[in-house]
């Protein structure tokens, strides 16, 4: 018996691909299936998705050839195959780790990464854009969008295929369909009919055909519209859905999309075909991996696991305590039982806010309208317009997604919409395109929108039965937004986290006696934005014991502020720190500070600096920033 030789050595670049047979291509999908699996189970990551789509990365290589041509990923988080082709196998086992590979496309890290994505629905504009610079240099180079069925629910994918289709560039999009009803083609027919469809010489017969109908003399036009009517009819018998057709497309598919010799027939015929087109191809989500394959939700972004026994309900050396988001999921749910008012909506995000327990209660009041943050805004403020709570659970780097629609649809309006917003902040692995840290700055500037940080769990559930009661609405009518991380609650025991809310003020976590006492001064104050709460906590014990005392206030209002309370706290103290797990420029720190103008007291703003983070563990990207507790209590000692 032969023995086996690994193929993936060998593989230094995309050029590589092109000397191997298809049943060496097969033999390769198998190696790489296996390296991601593998690594992913140590670094976590992206698996169902990036175990879908090897066979047709391999596919899109053998046909094309990047950096020339060019491959824009949409989302971007199935692109480890794509990695692994072009020259980062070495390094693959560092994906998402701090200074290692990104998890998605990444300009400044290879020349294969043609584009940077991480948000969805973009790769058609950005491929078709791309593509039209191609033509106006006078370069031969193709460009291809790889879309998901998911991000194929963003609107802007179809703007960018209404352009494409009027400009009849020869564009080519890839929809990878792995959950998506959209409804098949009537068999072997409609396979073969499209295909044929894309040939290079029916193209020329066809449009021969078409030139001597319309030169006709008299009624050429009209013999002309009569052909293309009964020419659509007829693709109609055989098309189920042909809404790429009518978009000015060429459509072939469905195909499956892990048969590498019918892949790379198809990818061929339509690199040599001088017009759009959509080639619909079927994958399954987590191939190759018997736990992704039968619960590809629950695999699609995952921790470390192990490969022989899948991902553990209760990972060792993870925090076994309640997360802000299933916090916010428990809340919401209570409130819901008393208030049938209360409405949940979210984009595609169900499980990662924390809102199936709510659907499996509310079936009539939940709504995931899919990758359309835009919608589900002002969806939410027709809900409001019309008497009902509605509340908008999205991570916070999505929400830049529907400035807009916040601004003119809700905060304008004044409607009583609840965001909340998980993963606010500094979020781990997923690099620059994740992170929560400009929703501060975003919304503080705009009238009408209130914003709250809770510290706790017991503090969020306040916030939201306050943001969604008749009380709140007296007080406040318009929109308010509930930040918080993606982290472990702290422990709630603590008595000031059960203190009612007042409007526009925090809680003293940690008080010197002595400045209860008007005219008493003391030494630092700590003001903080609640996911905070551990760090300066922490950093207040390191303070300690070099002498230096250090009281904690935790804001929880960010917008409105009580300025008159704030600044008298402020003036009380020799250095007030402000604390944000945002971005320092236009957060609510530099607004603090110029209350502070007239003060007889130091201020000290702490928050993520100005860059684009990378990516790494939020212990990691809170300490580079330095917002972890040595950060703060070193800043801290440097002043005093």
């Amino acid at each position: 018996m032969q023995e086996y030789l690994p193929l993936l050595p060998h593989i230094k670049s995309p050029e590589d691909l092109k000397r191997f047979s298809v049943a060496e291509l097969t033999c390769l999908a198998k190696e790489i299936r296996s390296l991601i699996i593998d690594t992913v189970s140590h670094n976590g990551g992206h698996l169902a998705s990036n175990l879908g789509v090897v066979e047709l990365t391999l596919a899109l290589h053998k046909v094309f050839a990047t950096p020339d041509d060019k491959i824009i990923w949409d989302v971007g988080h199935q692109c480890y195959t794509h990695k692994i082709l072009t020259g980062r196998q070495e390094a693959f086992p560092s994906i998402r780790q701090r200074s290692g590979i990104a998890g998605f496309p990444k300009t400044s890290e290879s020349p294969h990464d043609c584009f940077n994505t991480g948000h969805a629905s973009t790769s058609i504009s950005a491929a078709l854009g791309m593509l039209t610079a191609e033509k106006l240099q006078a370069a031969p180079n193709r460009v291809v969008a790889v879309i998901g069925d998911g991000a194929l629910t963003g609107g802007l994918s179809y703007e960018a295929l209404s352009h494409a289709g009027q400009m009849q560039l020869p564009l080519i999009v890839i929809l990878n369909d792995n959950n998506m009803s959209i409804g098949p083609n009537v068999g072997a027919l409609s396979q073969h009919l499209s295909r044929l469809s894309m040939k290079a010489r029916y193209q020329q017969v066809r449009r021969a055909i078409d030139s001597f109908v319309k030169n006709i003399p008299g009624a050429g036009n009209i013999l002309f519209k009569i052909m293309l009517r009964l020419k659509r009819a007829v693709k109609a018998v055989f098309y189920t859905d042909n809404f790429f057709v009518d978009l000015g497309f060429e459509y072939v598919g469905p195909i499956e999309g892990h048969d590498i010799p019918l892949l790379i027939r198809v990818i061929t015929d339509a690199r040599n075909l001088n017009k759009p087109v959509v080639i619909h191809v079927k994958t399954q989500k987590g191939k190759g991996f018997r736990f992704a394959e039968d619960d590809p939700g629950t695999y699609h972004g995952v921790q470390a696991f192990s490969p022989e026994d899948g991902i553990s309900k209760t990972p060792s050396g993870k925090p076994s305590g309640r997360t802000f988001t299933q916090a916010f999921g428990k809340a919401l749910v209570a409130i819901a039982e008393r208030d049938n008012r209360v409405t949940a909506i979210t984009a595609a995000m169900e499980g990662g806010t924390g809102l199936s327990a709510f659907k499996k209660a509310f079936p009539t009041r939940f709504f995931d309208v899919g990758i359309a943050e835009g919608h589900a805004v002002t969806f939410a403020a027709g809900l409001a317009a019309q008497g009902m709570r509605p509340v908008v659970a999205l991570y916070s780097t999505f929400i830049q997604r529907a400035v807009d629609q916040v601004i003119h649809d809700v905060c304008l309006q004044n409607l009583p919409v609840t965001f909340a917003l998980d993963r606010a902040g500094l979020v781990a692995a997923d690099g620059e395109t994740h992170q929560g840290i400009y929703d501060i700055s975003i919304f503080r500037s705009v009238p009408n929108m209130a914003i709250l940080a809770p510290a706790s769990e017991r503090e969020l559930a306040l916030m939201l039965e306050w943001a969604l009661s008749d009380l709140r609405c007296a007080v406040h009518p318009g929109p308010l937004l509930i930040r918080y991380p993606k982290a472990s609650c702290p422990d709630d025991a603590f008595e000031p986290f059960a203190l009612p809310l007042e409007y526009g003020r925090g809680i003293w976590m940690q008080r010197a006696a002595s400045l209860h006492d008007r005219g008493s001064r003391g030494n630092v104050c700590i003001a903080f934005t609640g996911s905070l709460y551990e760090q300066v906590s922490e950093a207040a014990d390191i303070l300690a014991a070099q002498g230096i005392q250090a009281d904690l206030y935790n804001l929880r209002f960010l917008k409105p502020i009580d300025e008159r309370y704030l600044a008298d706290c402020m003036s009380r103290y020799s250095l007030v720190v402000f604390a944000e797990e945002g971005r320092s420029s236009g957060g609510f720190a530099e607004y603090a500070a110029t209350l502070a103008l007239n003060l007889d007291c130091q201020v000290l703003v702490l928050g993520v600096q100005e860059q684009f983070e990378a990516q790494g563990s939020r212990e990691d990207l809170l300490s580079c920033n330095g917002l972890d507790a040595k950060g703060i209590a070193a800043r801290i000692s440097a002043v005093v």
